[in-house]
């Protein structure tokens, strides 16, 4: 099992089962990869690194959130009224 995030990526179908999101409802795994995206990109942009390791979480929150709930919270980053921490 040596694979690669780049390996990962190109045979993503959709997102994998996550332990800490049991339950039907994905609601909590939405916000949480969309929120770990952006403490991701963040994280390495500010260290000058590649951040296509965090690509991961924006595919699973891709795959998982509606696409009005994505935009909603793309306003209120800009807005700088996201309740979440990034």
């Amino acid at each position: 099992m040596a694979d690669t995030i780049d390996d990962k990526l190109k045979n993503y179908k959709t997102a994998p089962f996550d332990a800490r999101f049991p339950n039907q409802n994905q609601t909590r795994n939405c916000f949480q990869n969309y929120v770990d995206f952006h403490r991701c990109t963040k994280a390495l942009t500010a260290k000058g690194v590649d951040t296509s390791p965090c690509e991961w979480y924006h595919r699973v929150f891709k795959s998982i959130c509606p696409i009005s709930w994505i935009k909603k919270w793309d306003d209120q980053l800009e807005q700088g009224t996201f309740p979440g921490k990034i």
